[in-house]
């Protein structure tokens, strides 16, 4: 088998195992509203006051760094290499499809690799923590908790495998590095936080 191949069967396996395996009542109830976007919506706008508020005009340039952050993390994934790299995902597969645990209302059309939503939320999480770090401490780290979280449920409900989430996690953490760099050299905000 070649290593290709055999890269690929380990990515089937661990979907199973995280899919079918380690499911529990618990996991089943929670983890479809962790990938939800709107859950988080109250989160995102906390962001956006706080940051604002507490940082006036260089929190501004804050925000508009984090949008551009999410927008380029989702057109890369999405546009650059969803539409050059098709994956059928795990819950199209017509031969795994009775096998799959699958928790959520649809399952898109759109190819599993990368995933977009790992793409966007380890980006912004990059970008979170590079700049804030200095300031709030080394505690921000908590924001990877929450990517992974989201990532971690979209293998569990059946939309993705581990490799497309890996992928979408490197794409993001370069996308979310890049304009932390940016915001790091251009703000005063960093300045304060030293």
């Amino acid at each position: 088998m070649a290593l290709f191949e055999k890269v690929l069967q380990l990515d089937r396996d661990l979907f199973f195992l995280i899919n079918n395996k380690w499911s529990n009542p618990f996991f089943n109830l929670i983890l479809p509203y962790a990938r939800n976007a709107n859950t988080w919506i109250p989160l995102y706008l906390f962001l956006l006051i706080f940051i604002t508020v507490k940082h006036k005009k260089s929190g501004w340039f804050w925000v508009l760094l984090a949008i551009v952050t999410a927008a380029s993390t989702d057109l890369v994934s999405s546009r650059l290499i969803k539409d050059n790299i098709f994956r059928l995902r795990p819950c199209r597969d017509i031969l795994l499809a009775s096998h799959i645990h699958f928790l959520v209302d649809y399952c898109p059309q759109s190819s599993s690799f990368t995933s977009s939503h790992a793409a966007n939320h380890f980006g912004f999480a990059t970008f979170f923590y590079i700049t804030l770090r200095n300031y709030y401490g080394k505690a921000v780290w908590f924001i990877f908790l929450w990517a992974l979280i989201i990532c971690y449920a979209q293998i569990y409900v059946g939309v993705h495998y581990p490799l497309d989430i890996i992928g979408g996690a490197i794409v993001g953490g370069i996308i979310g590095y890049f304009y932390s760099q940016i915001f790091n050299k251009y703000s005063k905000l960093q300045k304060a936080f030293s």
